[in-house]
């Protein structure tokens, strides 16, 4: 959850840095966040693919 928290706040900082009128660092910001949510989707999928397997067995 730390890496959607990450995130999140490089997305909200792109959002504050085009409301001044920072484009570029605004666009670094938002470039930054998109990695980190694409990292975060494909740990998503890897940890339910791989987890399936655990668990109680009946």
């Amino acid at each position: 959850m730390d890496l959607l928290r990450w995130t999140i706040a490089f997305l909200i900082l792109a959002l504050c840095a085009a409301v001044l009128g920072f484009g570029g660092i605004s666009a670094d910001f938002a470039y930054i966040g998109k990695i980190l949510f694409f990292i975060f989707l494909v740990l998503l999928v890897i940890s339910l693919v791989f987890g399936r397997g655990r668990g109680p067995r009946l």
